[in-house]
């Protein structure tokens, strides 16, 4: 019933759990308001709802007997307002010194950031293309310039549309050395904690994706193609328990997921370097949040149409550059995502490329591939633009007292922001499940035999 007496590993814990500590913290600190606010509003009622608040520690403990009996639960019940307060406000001072203070990882990396960033950003761009990648159009339009709002590097990107097909893509976009250098400290390194946490709250969505093939055939063999940690792989085997699932990441990652068991074979490197040593080894193959990462989604594809074997099946999830709140968010609609989104692709532009390459589309999902980041989402990029992390290695290293007090404001007055936003995707997320209208697609399809192969 205490709060735990270590703050900062409390708020470690929350966020091993898939829980961000400044949302857990808000909703709680909204949930005791909300009981003093029903007390004044409502006397009656609203007493009793404080008091079964007060009181539910030692309803659910306090049987006589119970083993589950904590020693101090009298005096823990007693003082619940008051310990669940400081609880909260205390793992709330631990999350922000430990996400804005000078921390010795940091200034370790810095260095070596600050010598590549003497050079400026523009060598880590190409030249922008005068064209659409998807079909050649010169037709284009900017449809958003931003800065890097989730890590907050150095650096403006530019998407631009293609008005014959629709078509959102990077441009200029980076080059190897560039997604190298944007890519560093996102997903291991410094921001492993941060993936995991992610990664760790989406098990329904993976074993959703994964039972999308239920109705077309029992795969024998899969191959997860961009699985990072192995997360999906881990999860889909709940679905798919007699199913191989191996794993194909350019990350080295898949390594420690082949060693944690979570993929049984780890194959590293890039995809398209890859398919001649997997031809027809796999008869499913999923892309999940993987083609709008990649430099090339045409060559991706004919990768997939190699590997799989008459009748395998294809998986693909890529955001909806179609949605609504893309345009309305704009520059703070989540799955932008710059600058590692390359190419964001319209599913009628997808149905056409999969047919040029001898699939038939046998499903699709709007609603049930929604996301639910959408406002939240905005919430922390408004919040990182308004106040970036002023110990980022790649960063200036220090901060003024005015620059750490406008942070403290920002994201303390974020903190009830977020509990609205969380709202607002919850409920967003059942208008798309019921209009299949959310902010991602879903796509399965069956590779079928070309003329030769038929023959």
């Amino acid at each position: 019933a205490s709060p735990a007496p270590d703050s900062a590993r409390r708020a470690a814990e929350l966020r091993a759990q898939g829980l961000p500590p400044n949302l857990v913290i808000a909703s709680q600190l909204a949930g005791l308001a909300l009981l003093v606010g029903a007390v004044v509003v409502d006397g009656g009622w609203g007493i009793a709802a404080a008091a079964l608040y007060w009181l539910q520690p030692a309803l659910v403990l306090g049987a006589p007997g119970s083993p589950l009996r904590p020693a101090d639960l009298t005096r823990a019940t007693a003082a619940r307002p008051l310990l669940s307060l400081v609880a909260a406000l205390r793992t709330a001072v631990s999350s922000h010194r430990a996400s804005s203070g000078p921390l010795p990882e940091l200034d370790a990396l810095r260095p070596g950031y600050d010598a590549e960033l003497k050079a400026g950003t523009d060598r880590f761009f190409e030249p922008r293309r005068l064209d659409c990648p998807w079909c050649g159009s010169a037709d284009l339009s900017v449809r958003l310039r931003v800065p890097d709002l989730l890590q907050g590097k150095p650096g403006r990107f530019t998407l631009e549309e293609c008005g014959m097909c629709g078509h959102v893509f990077q441009n200029p976009r980076l080059s190897l050395d560039g997604l190298d250098f944007y890519y560093r400290d996102f997903y291991e390194g410094l921001g492993v904690s941060g993936a995991a946490q992610v990664f760790g709250t989406m098990g329904r969505s993976y074993r959703a994706r994964a039972a999308m093939l239920k109705p077309y055939g029992t795969p024998t063999a899969w191959l997860d193609v961009g699985t990072g940690h192995g997360h999906f792989c881990d999860s889909a085997r709940d679905i798919w328990p007699g199913t191989l699932f191996d794993g194909l990441d350019m990350s080295a990652a898949v390594r420690e997921a082949e060693a944690r068991g979570w993929v049984g074979t780890a194959h590293h490197g890039q995809f398209p370097d890859l398919a001649a040593g997997l031809v027809h080894r796999y008869d499913a193959v999923s892309m999940y949040h993987y083609l709008e990462h990649t430099r090339e989604p045409l060559t991706e594809l004919d990768a997939a149409a190699a590997v799989l074997p008459p009748g395998g099946h294809l998986l693909i999830e890529l955001p909806d550059p179609e949605s609504r709140l893309g345009r309305i968010l704009g520059s703070h609609w989540l799955p932008w995502f710059q600058p590692q989104h390359q190419h964001l692709i319209p599913i009628g532009n997808l149905r056409q490329a999969l047919a040029d390459r001898g699939f038939t589309v046998l499903a699709e999902e709007h609603g049930a591939a929604h996301q639910s980041c959408d406002f939240v989402g905005a919430v922390l990029l408004t919040a990182n633009r308004l106040a970036p992390h002023p110990y980022a290695p790649w960063g200036p290293g220090t901060a003024t007292r005015t620059r750490r007090a406008v942070r403290r404001v920002v994201h303390t007055a974020a903190l009830p922001c977020y509990v609205v936003a969380a709202a607002l995707d919850a409920v967003r997320a059942a208008v798309a499940r019921a209009t299949e209208g959310g902010n991602a697609y879903r796509l399965l399809a069956r590779r079928t035999p070309a003329a030769s192969e038929a023959a």
